[in-house]
C-alpha cells in the first residue's frame, strides 16, 4: 500500500497536468477546464514544489487567459510565498515575482510591485538570466512612472552585473537602454561618451549575427534620434543609412534557434518585424524634417501596412505607439502639401487610438493638441489655434515640443496683429540670439524666422532681411528645405516692397522651384502672387500671365480641400481642449470659417 501511494503523485499529477495543457491549446481554449484540472492538484495534497508550480501555473493562465485578476493575484502571491521556502526553485520563484509585479502594476498597485521587484533582485544574484530581466522590468517601471533617475541606476547595475558575469551583449543592452532613458531627459553631456563605449562594444562583441545586428540597430536608432532631436537634418544622413543598411542585414538572416551558452544572453532588444517599423518611422522622421514630404507619405504607407499586419498577431502596445507616432509626422507633411481634409481625419484616428490606452494618451496629449493647432492655422481659425496651443503648452514638459509650440504660437499672435503683449513675452522665451532653451538647430532657424516675420509686418525691413538671412545660413547647412523655400519667399516679398525686383525675382523663383519640390502649396501660392506681381512691374505679361494661372490652380485647390475639411464633423475637434478626446463627433452644416488670402 505504502509503494503504490509512493508512485502514485507522478502519474495523477502528469495526467491533471496534460489534460490541463490540451484545454489551454485547445482551438478555441478552454479555460475553465483547464483551470479545474488545476485546482483538482490541490486534492491531494502536494508537496511544496508542486504546490507552488501550480499556484504559478493557476495565477498565469487567469492572468492571460480572463478578466479574474483578484484570483490570478491569490493564486500567484502564494506561488511567491511557498516558493521562497523551497531550495533551488529560482525558476517558479522569480517568474511568480514578474508576473505577479506586472499584476500589481496593471492594478495600480505600484508600490506593492516595487517592494516584490527589490526583494526578488536580492535573492536572484546567482540566478544571471532571472537577475537581468527583473533588473530590466524594475527600471521598466521607474521609467513608466517617470523616474529616470532611478531607471538609469538600476540599468547601470545591470550593465556592470552583466559584464561581471561576462555577458558583453546584455551588457550592452543595459547601457542602450539607459542611453535611451539619458537622451529622452537630454543630459546629451553623459550620452555622448555612453555611446562611444556602446559603439566599441557592439561592433567587438562575435556572438549570435542576428543578436549583434540588432544591437547595433538599437545603437544607430539612437544616433539618428539624437541628430533629429538636434535638428540636423544634414548631418544625421551617414547614421540613416547604415541603420537602412543594418536592417536589410537582419531582413536576410534567419533566425537559428541557437541557445546562447550563457544563461544572461537570453534577451532580445525587440522582434525583427518592430524593428523593421522602428526604421521606417525615423526615415519618416527624417523626411519630414527635411521636406521630402512625397519620400515621407511613401515610408509612411509602408510603415503602416505592416504595422496593420502586426496587429492581427500581436498586441504589443509599442505597436500602437509606433501607429501614433507616424501618423503625427504625416498628418503635419499632410497639413504642408494641402491635404487638410485628410490631415483631419488622421487627427480623429490618432484620437481614437488614445482612446483605447490611457498611457498612450497621456503620452500623446500635448501632440494631439498641437497638431489641432497647425489645423486650426491652416484653416485660419486663429482663436482656436491659440486656444490648441495653449492647452499643448500645459500639457507638455518636453523641451522642444514646448519650444515648437511657442514658435507657432508666436506665428499666431502676428497674423492676429493685436496681441503685443504676449507676443513680446514668448518672443523673450525664444531668443535664437540669446539662451535658446534647446540645443536644436531646426527650432533655433524657425526662431529666427519668426524674428523676421515680425519685423516684416512691422515694416521694419533691414532688421527683417538680417533675421531671415540667419535663417538661411543655418537651413542650408542642415538642409531644412522648407524653412529655406519659406525665408526666401519673404524675402523676394520683402525686396518687392523695397522696389528691388531683380533680387526679389532671385529669392522668389527658387522658393518656388524648392516649394514645388517639397511640395509647400502655401510657399507656392505665395510664391506664386509674388512673381504675378514682379513680372507685372517689370513689363513680362506673359509670364505675368502664367504665374496668374498658376496662382488660381493653387488658390482652387486649397479653397476647396479647406471646404472639404471644414464640412467633415471632425473639424468640430478644433473646440476640444480639456479630458480625454470626445468619444462621438457630432456633424455640422456647412464650413463655418472663411479662407482668408496666405499673403
Amino acid at each position: 500500500m505504502m509503494a503504490a501511494g509512493a508512485e502514485a503523485p507522478d502519474s495523477w499529477y502528469l495526467a491533471l497536468l496534460g489534460f490541463a495543457e490540451h484545454f489551454r491549446t485547445s482551438s478555441p481554449p478552454k479555460i475553465r477546464l483547464c483551470v479545474h484540472c488545476l485546482q483538482a492538484v490541490f486534492q491531494f495534497k502536494p508537496p511544496q514544489r508542486v504546490e507552488a508550480r501550480t499556484h504559478l501555473q493557476l495565477g498565469s493562465v487567469l492572468y492571460h487567459h480572463t478578466k479574474n485578476s483578484e484570483l490570478a493575484r491569490t493564486h500567484l502571491e502564494k506561488a511567491w510565498m511557498i516558493s521562497q521556502q523551497v531550495a533551488q526553485f529560482e525558476d517558479v520563484k522569480f517568474e511568480a515575482a514578474s508576473l505577479l509585479s506586472e499584476l500589481y502594476c496593471q492594478q495600480n498597485l505600484v508600490d506593492s510591485a516595487k517592494p516584490l521587484l527589490r526583494k526578488a533582485i536580492q535573492i536572484s544574484q546567482q540566478t544571471p538570466y532571472w537577475h537581468c530581466r527583473l533588473l530590466f522590468q524594475l527600471a521598466q517601471l521607474h521609467t513608466l512612472e517617470k523616474d529616470l533617475v532611478s531607471a538609469c541606476d538600476l540599468l547601470g547595475v545591470g550593465a556592470e552585473y552583466a559584464r561581471v558575469v561576462g555577458s558583453e551583449y546584455t551588457r550592452a543592452l543595459f547601457l542602450l537602454s539607459k542611453g535611451m532613458l539619458l537622451l529622452m531627459e537630454r543630459k546629451l553631456q553623459e550620452v555622448h561618451p555612453l555611446l562611444t563605449l556602446c559603439g566599441q562594444i557592439v561592433e567587438t562583441w562575435q556572438g549570435n549575427p542576428i543578436q549583434k545586428e540588432s544591437l547595433r540597430v538599437f545603437f544607430l536608432v539612437l544616433q539618428v534620434t539624437h541628430y533629429l532631436d538636434a535638428g540636423q537634418v544634414k548631418s544625421v544622413k551617414p547614421c540613416l543609412k547604415q541603420l537602412q543598411q543594418c536592417i536589410q542585414t537582419i531582413s536576410t538572416l534567419h533566425d537559428d534557434e541557437i541557445l546562447p551558452s550563457n544563461s544572461a544572453d537570453l534577451f532580445h532588444w525587440l522582434p525583427k518585424e518592430h524593428m523593421c517599423v522602428l526604421v521606417y518611422l525615423v526615415t519618416v522622421m527624417h523626411s519630414m524634417q527635411a521636406g521630402y514630404l512625397e519620400k515621407a507619405q511613401k515610408y509612411t504607407d509602408k510603415a503602416l501596412m505592416q504595422l496593420e499586419k502586426l496587429k492581427m498577431l500581436d498586441c504589443s502596445p509599442i505597436l500602437s505607439s509606433f501607429q501614433v507616432i507616424l501618423l503625427e509626422h504625416i498628418i503635419m507633411c499632410r497639413l504642408v502639401t494641402g491635404h487638410k481634409a485628410t490631415a483631419l481625419q488622421e487627427i480623429s484616428q490618432v484620437c481614437q487610438l488614445c482612446q483605447q490606452s490611457p498611457r498612450l494618451f497621456s503620452n500623446h496629449a500635448a501632440q494631439l493638441h498641437t497638431l489641432l493647432g497647425l489645423y486650426c492655422i491652416s484653416v485660419n481659425c486663429m482663436d482656436n489655434a491659440e486656444a490648441q496651443f495653449t492647452t499643448a503648452l500645459r500639457l507638455t514638459t518636453h523641451q522642444e515640443l514646448w519650444t515648437f509650440i511657442v514658435t507657432n504660437l508666436a506665428s499666431v499672435y502676428i497674423r492676429e496683429g493685436n496681441r503685443h503683449q504676449e507676443l513680446y513675452s514668448l518672443l523673450e522665451r525664444i531668443n535664437p540670439d540669446h539662451n535658446f532653451p534647446v540645443s536644436s538647430h531646426c527650432l533655433r532657424a524657425a526662431a529666427f524666422y519668426i524674428r523676421g516675420l515680425l519685423s516684416f509686418f512691422q515694416g521694419r525691413y533691414n532688421e527683417a532681411k538680417r533675421f531671415l538671412r540667419e535663417t538661411l545660413k543655418m537651413s542650408n547647412a542642415e538642409d531644412l528645405n522648407r524653412l529655406t523655400a519659406c525665408s526666401l519667399v519673404l524675402l523676394g516679398h520683402i525686396f518687392y516692397v523695397l522696389g528691388n525686383h531683380r533680387e526679389s525675382n532671385n529669392m522668389v523663383v527658387p522658393a518656388m522651384q524648392l516649394a514645388s519640390k517639397i511640395p509647400d502649396m502655401s510657399v507656392q501660392l505665395w510664391s506664386s502672387a509674388l512673381l504675378k506681381d514682379l513680372n507685372k512691374a517689370c513689363g513680362n505679361s506673359m509670364d505675368a500671365h502664367e504665374a496668374a494661372q498658376m496662382h488660381q490652380n493653387f488658390s482652387q485647390q486649397l479653397l476647396q480641400d479647406h471646404i472639404a475639411a471644414c464640412s467633415l464633423p471632425e473639424h468640430n475637434l478644433i473646440s476640444w481642449t480639456d479630458g480625454p478626446p470626445p468619444v462621438q463627433i457630432q456633424a455640422q452644416n456647412g464650413p463655418t470659417t472663411s479662407l482668408a488670402s496666405l499673403l
